[in-house]
């Protein structure tokens, strides 16, 4: 398990869509990266001094399967949604080590 990756993607969610972004990661975002081969665990973090940052944490086996999620169907039809509801990102990508 050594090469596996995290992503942390902070979104700046406008502040009318915080709801929406957590109900849209719960309901649908996450239940459609579950169903990706590699696919280890999503998890959304709120930042607790600036509530409008929303940081997903998602955890593949390899960054093979990071990319095959994103570049599937399913991430490609949730998108347009995804992209409603922020108003910019921040991307850190991490090697799993132990």
């Amino acid at each position: 398990m050594g090469n596996g990756v995290e992503r942390h993607v902070t979104f700046h969610v406008s502040p009318d869509k915080v709801e929406e972004f957590e109900q849209f990661f719960q309901d649908e975002y996450r239940p459609a990266m579950a169903n990706t081969t590699g696919f280890i665990k999503a998890e959304l973090l709120k930042d607790k001094e600036n509530s409008q940052d929303l940081q997903m944490v998602l955890r593949f086996e390899s960054s093979e399967a990071a990319e095959n999620w994103r570049a599937s169907d399913s991430h490609a039809a949730l998108k347009p949604h995804l992209k409603s509801l922020y108003n910019g990102s921040d991307l850190k990508v991490y090697e799993f080590i132990a």
